[in-house]
């Protein structure tokens, strides 16, 4: 259940779009990736809201998880909602395929989550 306000619920607001994202791209391949606009639409789109969920996050919270590379989260958000037109969909995938499930892994011990499949 999703807290009601402060940093924990912007942090279980980025852990829904992690688990958006990973529903997504679960058993596609780049090429599919790649040719569905739909699909490339909703991970960008779920990266933007991480991105403006952890630029929400006190400084305060920022700080005393620096496991999180904030900066770079929130540097994403700002590139794919105003720097559209350059948007490298290779890169949205390695970042969806490989830095998202890292950071689900982080998001789930912050809010007290057991690890998926567990």
């Amino acid at each position: 259940m999703r807290p009601d306000e402060g940093d924990l619920a912007y942090v279980w607001d980025m852990r829904t779009a992690v688990q958006e994202i990973g529903q997504f791209v679960t058993g596609l391949e780049l090429d599919a990736f790649l040719a569905d606009t739909i699909v490339r639409r909703a991970v960008e789109r779920n990266l933007e809201i991480i991105g403006q969920a952890a630029a929400s996050v006190s400084r305060e919270f920022r700080a005393e998880h620096a496991e999180l590379p904030w900066s770079a989260i929130i540097a994403q958000r700002n590139v794919l909602a105003h720097q559209y037109a350059d948007i490298d969909f290779v890169r949205i995938w390695r970042v969806a395929t490989v830095d998202v499930p890292e950071l689900a892994r982080v998001l789930d011990s912050l809010i007290g989550m057991p690890p998926a499949g567990e």
